[in-house]
């Protein structure tokens, strides 16, 4: 069975083809990276025009890259949440109007479900049940995976994402954008126990604050500023990176343990974290880890795809009332 996969949740335009949920035929990804870095971040306006220019191209050249057009295909998979809502109405319209022209199913799918599904395109012999932790610019997840379409969510983020706090300390430290792999490349050359940063606790133990930690990165930046003294800029990154990834490692790793999962996982953006990665597979001795290629933890059509391949089997089919949506749970029936 292949399945068209649209993804336009952020900033990236990108589409796929993807057959029986695990083999990738075709991947297209537009990136908008380099012109929001110009503002430090995402901007919503910017990002919902340039997937309404982009869409059309990335799909056209999706199919032909796949060698095949929308008659060979078997059903149009779509992002409709969560995201910006109107880089989401871009793709869910564009999804809408190829499924009502071509007769073809669409199917609505969860954008954090696609990172999951990530893992199935990369690990072809992965099943559930496991353990996941989602970490990315909107998301950071631990979520139980009791079947392909059927989730539990164990901890989250209570305030900001670790990719959002990534994005953030990055533009104080004026590093760069995407956050995530500038703080990587800085931290690489710091010293990661130079700066004591503080351990954010919650109520739930697996959920997650990273907000009180990015407002210590950046006062400490800032009080050094008017100081006038210099701050190491690199070891800074590598202290925060070293922060996040001991609390995000330790939290999967003890979930793991408390609810009987022998196979542990990342997806999302912040899965491609190399120290994250290592910490992980340090803590978890005796168990299973597998985590996404690289090119497949950023958002991309391919896990759309995957994810939407099980959505259809499972009965879910969208029609033209299909809405985009802002915000809404992954453990949603």
């Amino acid at each position: 069975m292949l399945v068209l996969g649209i993804e336009s949740s952020c900033d990236e335009t990108a589409a796929s083809i993807v057959k029986d949920g695990r083999e990738i035929i075709s991947n297209i990804v537009y990136s908008q990276a380099e012109e929001h870095g110009l503002y430090g971040g995402v901007v919503p306006e910017i990002a919902s025009r340039r997937h309404i220019d982009a869409v059309s191209e990335v799909v056209q050249k999706c199919f032909d890259e796949a060698n095949c057009t929308v008659n060979d295909i078997d059903a149009i998979a779509c992002t409709f949440a969560p995201g910006l809502i109107g880089a989401l109405l871009v793709g869910v319209n564009f999804a809408k109007g190829l499924s009502f022209a071509s007769g073809k199913p669409i199917v609505p799918t969860h954008h954090i479900r696609g990172h999951i599904a990530a893992l199935y395109l990369t690990h072809k012999d992965l099943k559930p049940p496991f353990i996941c932790l989602v970490a990315s610019g909107g998301h950071s997840h631990i979520v139980a995976v009791e079947d392909y379409t059927k989730f539990r969510i164990i901890g989250r983020t209570i305030d900001d994402a670790a990719g959002e706090a990534f994005d953030k300390v990055s533009r104080t430290l004026g590093l760069g954008y995407p956050g995530g792999p500038a703080v990587s490349k800085a931290a690489l050359s710091g010293d990661k126990t130079k700066y004591k940063l503080p351990t954010p606790h919650t109520e739930n133990k697996y959920d997650v604050s990273f907000s009180g930690l990015k407002t210590a990165v950046i006062n400490i930046f800032n009080i050094n500023n008017m100081k006038g003294e210099e701050t190491d800029i690199n070891s800074l990154a590598a202290s925060f990176e070293e922060k996040i990834s001991q609390i995000l490692s330790d939290n999967l790793v003890n979930a793991a343990e408390e609810f009987g999962f022998d196979t542990l996982a990342i997806a999302g953006g912040v899965a491609a974290n190399r120290r994250l990665r290592q910490l992980i597979e340090e803590k978890a001795k005796g168990k299973r880890f597998v985590c996404p290629d690289i090119s497949l933890c950023g958002d991309n059509g391919a896990m759309i795809a995957a994810q939407g391949y099980y959505e259809y089997l499972d009965g879910n089919i969208g029609d033209v009332n299909l809405n985009g949506m802002a915000n809404l749970n992954i453990d949603y029936r």
